[in-house]
C-alpha cells in the first residue's frame, strides 16, 4: 500500500510539472532589436511606395527576411533624439509628460548648452527612474520589471543611455533586467574595435568606454558581433533554464564614432561611394548580421515560432551635417534627419514577426508612435493587470498586427524644447503634432509654424500654414491642449525672459 501511494505520488508530481513546464512553454519570448541612428533608408526593406537608389545600396537580407516573415509598418515614429525614445519605450510615457527630452549623460548637467534665444526648461536630465527621490528624473515602473514580475528571464543587450552617470537607471539592472551586457550611462561607444578594447585602451575616452567585455579586448572583433555573440549565450542559458525571455538587443550601431566594420566593408568602397558612406554600409550590414544570427539561432533551438521580434530605430539618421562635417547617411525623400521634428527625424524603419498571429509579409500604413510599445509587448505577451506609477500615453497595436484597419485618426505628439547641436530643416527647440496627414511643427524660438500635408508631400517641401489656415488653427489647438494636459515644459525667451508661448496663444 506504501508503495501504491508513494508511485500514485510521484505520477502527479511529474503530472504537475509536466502541466507547469508547458504552460511557462506557451509564454511567448520577446525580443525588441533597437538600432541606434538608423534612418528609414538606410535598408534594402522599402519603407515606401517604391524602392529608392539607397534601398539598393544597403545589404539588408536579414532585414528583408523579417519582413517577410511579419509586418512592416511604413509610418512607425520615434523622437528625434536618442534618451527621449528609450526612456518613452520603457515608460510608454510620451516624451512631453517624462520630460527626458533630451540625450542624458552627466548628472544634473545638460548635455548640450542654451543657444542666444532659448532658455532651456528644467528638464529630467538625469533620465528615468525605478525609485523615488532622484532629481530631474522621470519616476516609472519599468517595462523589464513587468516582465520580471511575470517570471521572464530578462536580458538587456548594448545601449542602455537611460540615466544619467551616478543615478540608479545608469545601470539596466536596477530596471528589472537580470542580465546586464555592456549597458551604462553613456550613448556612444569609445570604439566598436575589441582591438581598441571598445575604448577601454584610451583614458581620455573612459566615459565612452563599452563596460563588460573584458573577455575581447585585444581581439579583432567587432562591437555588433560581440554583443550578439553575449545575447544569445545569454538566451541559452534562459532557455536550459526553461524561463521564457525578454531580449532587449539594443544596439550602439549605427550610432557614431563611423568605424567600419571590416567584414563588410571592401564591397562597399569598391562601389566607389564615399569613404564614411561605405564605412556606414558596413557597420549596417553588420547590425544586419546580428538580426540574422538571433534569426538562425532561435530556428536551431526551435524557438522560432515561440519568439515575437520587434525591430525599430530610436530616431532618424544623422543626415544633416554633423558634428565635423560629415554626412554619413540619407533620408531622401524625407527631410532632415537626426535631432529634428521633420519626418527624416522621426520617422523610422519598423518591422514586427509574431509567429501565428501576424500575416507573414505584411504590411500597414497604419501610424505608431515609439510609447506605444509599451503596452503592445505587453499584450502580446499575455501580461495584464499590471500597475505603474507612471501614466501610459502609449496604445497597444496589437489591433494592426491582428489585420485590422486602423484608421490614422489620432493626434501623435512630438516635444523637445532643447538645444541638439547641428543646423538644419526641423532642428530646434519644437512641439509637432500629427493628426491624419496633416502635420504641424511649432518653432519655440521665432513662433514661426509649418504644416505639411504628409499624403501630397512626404518630403515637407511646401508649407501650407499660409494656405490652410483653419487646418492650422485646429492643429495648433490640439497641440496646446495636450501640451497643458501633460504639464509640458516650455523654454523660456531669453530676450524677455518670459516663457515660449504654447502654439494656440501665438495665432490669437
Amino acid at each position: 500500500m506504501k508503495s501504491k501511494l508513494s508511485f500514485l505520488a510521484l505520477a502527479i508530481f511529474f503530472i504537475v510539472s509536466s502541466c507547469q513546464s508547458n504552460d511557462t512553454g506557451t509564454k511567448p519570448n520577446v525580443i525588441i532589436f533597437l538600432v541606434d541612428d538608423m534612418g528609414w533608408q538606410d535598408t534594402s526593406v522599402p519603407f515606401w511606395t517604391q524602392q529608392t537608389a539607397f534601398n539598393r545600396l544597403y545589404q539588408t537580407p536579414n532585414m528583408e527576411r523579417l519582413a517577410r516573415e511579419g509586418m512592416k509598418f511604413t509610418q512607425a515614429y520615434a523622437c528625434s533624439v536618442c534618451s527621449p525614445t528609450r526612456v518613452s519605450l520603457m515608460t510608454g510615457m510620451n516624451a512631453a509628460r517624462h520630460r527626458v527630452t533630451n540625450w542624458t549623460l552627466r548628472k544634473d548637467t545638460q548635455s548640450v548648452g542654451d543657444d542666444n534665444l532659448l532658455e532651456q526648461p528644467k528638464w529630467n536630465m538625469n533620465g528615468m527612474s525605478p525609485v523615488e527621490g532622484i532629481d530631474n528624473t522621470a519616476l516609472a515602473t519599468p517595462l523589464p520589471q513587468l516582465f520580471k514580475n511575470a517570471g521572464y528571464k530578462t536580458i538587456h543587450t548594448g545601449k542602455a543611455h537611460l540615466g544619467a552617470m551616478e543615478t540608479p537607471a545608469s545601470d539596466p539592472l536596477t530596471l528589472g533586467f537580470d542580465v546586464n551586457i555592456a549597458g551604462h550611462a553613456a550613448g556612444a561607444p569609445g570604439s566598436y574595435y575589441g582591438k581598441n578594447s571598445f575604448g577601454n585602451d584610451n583614458p581620455q575616452r573612459t566615459t565612452w568606454a563599452v563596460p563588460g567585455l573584458e573577455k575581447y579586448y585585444g581581439e579583432d572583433i567587432y562591437l555588433s558581433e560581440a554583443l550578439t555573440l553575449e545575447a544569445i549565450d545569454a538566451v541559452t542559458s534562459a532557455n536550459e533554464e526553461n524561463q521564457p525571455f525578454f531580449l532587449y538587443m539594443a544596439h550602439y550601431a549605427v550610432h557614431t564614432p563611423i568605424q567600419g566594420d571590416d567584414r563588410f566593408l571592401q564591397k562597399y568602397i569598391d562601389q566607389g561611394i564615399d569613404s564614411t558612406e561605405a564605412k556606414y554600409a558596413s557597420m549596417v550590414e553588420g547590425m544586419d548580421k546580428s538580426l540574422g544570427d538571433i534569426m538562425n539561432f532561435l530556428e536551431q533551438k526551435n524557438l522560432d515560432d515561440n519568439t515575437i521580434i520587434l525591430f525599430m530605430s530610436d530616431n532618424g539618421g544623422l543626415s544633416a551635417v554633423a558634428r565635423g562635417g560629415e554626412r554619413h547617411t540619407h533620408n531622401l525623400p524625407l527631410s532632415s534627419g537626426k535631432g529634428s521634428a521633420r519626418e527624416g527625424g522621426i520617422r523610422e524603419p519598423m518591422i514586427v514577426k509574431w509567429p501565428k498571429k501576424v500575416r507573414p509579409n505584411s504590411m500597414t500604413d497604419s501610424y505608431v508612435i515609439i510609447e506605444d510599445f509599451f503596452p503592445s509587448v505587453l499584450e502580446m505577451a499575455g501580461i495584464d493587470g499590471y500597475k505603474t506609477v507612471q501614466e501610459i500615453d502609449g496604445i497597444s497595436f496589437v489591433p494592426i498586427l491582428e489585420g485590422k484597419d486602423v484608421a490614422n485618426t489620432r493626434p501623435l505628439f512630438w516635444h523637445y524644447p532643447n538645444r541638439w547641436g547641428p543646423n538644419g530643416p526641423g532642428i530646434g527647440s519644437t512641439s509637432a503634432v500629427r493628426l491624419g496627414d496633416w502635420k504641424l511643427i511649432y518653432y519655440h524660438a521665432n513662433r514661426h509654424f509649418e504644416l505639411f500635408n504628409l499624403e501630397a508631400d512626404i518630403g515637407e517641401s511646401q508649407n501650407l500654414a499660409d494656405t490652410y489656415p483653419e487646418e492650422l488653427n485646429k492643429l495648433a489647438q490640439i497641440l496646446t491642449d495636450y501640451l497643458l494636459e501633460v504639464d509640458a515644459q516650455m523654454p523660456i525667451d531669453k530676450s524677455t525672459g518670459e516663457l515660449v508661448e504654447y502654439p494656440a496663444e501665438i495665432l490669437k
